[in-house]
């Protein structure tokens, strides 16, 4: 794990609060990086270098904003929007609620619809495209009878999957269709989760050693009691059989994508940030994964910029919070994460990283309901995340969506599939 130095001074501006210097934090960078903290163009930024700033606006806690979505489906022949170079195709329909996309070592596809407790499938599905021309031409249900799954591993002829309340693993051989054994739970986890936080995701190590499982918090900030955060806001470390559980990071509020940096060791996540201080407070955001780490959760935020809701609580922790890598913007529940592997598309995505943003409920305006790239050089986030595939607002007069995307795959063959997980579609993105 790479490690950036930062110092601990605060300076509060008239335009927000600034973090200043050196001290512990996710990384070093050479060169400025100049990362839109909410997604527009002259909004707050990030600078990334030696002698770091990081402007965020001050905390406004009767901030009480709302404006959710309604999807009315995509139009007939209408798709996303990707940059120029690039068509967009749908690859599956007819889906409930698919929400993560999981590539096996032989190509299969599994899609995971799941969602709230009441209106979620609880299955995986299965789709194979065995002539390799971008469609499946096989579909099957792998699994039925699932507790809001969403994360998904093949590992040791096992397939894995994190229900909301457990790691479970089936008896699995390459290419079957159809779990057709009886599954071991290996794992129990605290079920449930503030605003959606049901979802928990999985990960292997590089050698297969270990199982990584994400975790999001009971509540926002810790409302309920800090016991009822245990082993919550966090991601958490296993051996392949359930065993040697510890905790790996944490002050995570909820860890979902979770992914490698291509050519590393380095594991990073996508974490949906905290409620009610403000439109533009605390951005979601995208960070490598320090082993031990704290992120801040519920104390502080983006370092040690100090919650008003839990102020004067735990400073040994706010004083060693790192502060993460790239700021998404606030609200956007920035979900899935794929680092671009392959060399199909123009050679500025390699090893960078696509985020899907489900999209915003308790802001002003809206904001996420894309898919954004950050490019990486040398290993290091570079200049701030672009718009990628976009087009999911219909019309924000009216709070009116298409869809909304959330889990992010590169195919085989160098593509990019997308769940929208509102439209029931799962897109294909592919360079002409």
């Amino acid at each position: 794990m790479r490690t950036t130095r930062w110092k601990t001074s605060l300076i509060a501006l008239f335009t927000g609060v600034a973090i200043l210097g050196c001290s512990e934090s996710a990384r070093t960078t050479e060169d400025s990086e100049n990362i839109d903290v909410d997604g527009k163009t002259g909004a707050d930024t990030l600078t990334t270098e030696t002698g770091s700033t990081l402007e965020l606006p001050p905390p406004d806690t009767t901030h009480q904003a709302e404006k959710r979505s309604k999807t009315i489906g995509w139009p007939e022949g209408q798709t996303p929007k990707a940059p120029a170079g690039f068509t967009v195709t749908k690859f599956a329909g007819d889906l409930k609620h698919p929400r993560r996309i999981y590539v096996a070592p032989n190509k299969d596809i599994f899609v995971v619809e799941s969602d709230d407790k009441e209106k979620s499938a609880n299955r995986i599905t299965m789709f194979r495209d065995t002539n390799n021309d971008g469609k499946p031409d096989q579909r099957e249900v792998f699994i039925n009878n699932l507790n809001q799954p969403y994360g998904m591993l093949v590992l040791n002829n096992y397939f894995y999957v994190a229900n909301t309340d457990g790691v479970m693993r089936y008896p699995y051989k390459e290419g079957q269709t159809k779990i057709t054994g009886k599954g071991e739970k290996i794992l129990s986890l605290p079920a449930g989760g503030y605003n959606h936080h049901w979802t928990r995701n999985l990960i292997a190590s590089r050698d297969g050693s270990k199982i990584y499982v994400s975790v999001g918090s009971a509540s926002n900030v810790g409302e309920y009691g800090m016991e009822e955060e245990k082993r919550r806001a966090a991601i958490l470390e296993i051996n392949p059989d359930g065993s040697g559980e510890r905790i790996y990071a944490s002050g995570l509020r909820n860890p979902v994508g979770m992914d490698w940096e291509p050519g590393t060791n380095t594991l990073w996540t996508a974490v949906n940030e905290r409620d009610g201080l403000g439109d533009d407070l605390v951005p979601d955001y995208l960070t490598s994964v320090q082993e031990g780490g704290f992120y801040g959760w519920p104390y502080s935020y983006f370092g040690q910029n100090v919650d008003p809701r839990r102020k004067g609580e735990r400073p040994e922790l706010v004083e060693k919070s790192i502060v993460p890598d790239v700021p998404l913007g606030s609200h956007t529940s920035s979900l899935g994460l794929e680092f671009y592997n392959g060399d199909r598309f123009p050679s500025k995505y390699r090893n960078g990283a696509f985020v899907g943003q489900h999209g915003s409920w308790n802001r002003s305006e809206f904001a996420g309901y894309k898919v954004v790239f950050v490019p990486f050089q040398n290993g290091e986030p570079n200049k701030k995340y672009e718009d990628f595939l976009t087009g999911f607002i219909a019309d924000a007069s009216k709070n009116e969506v298409y869809g909304r995307p959330a889990g992010v795959a590169e195919l085989p063959d160098g593509s990019l599939l997308v769940a929208d997980d509102e439209g029931n579609t799962v897109w294909r993105v592919a360079a002409q």
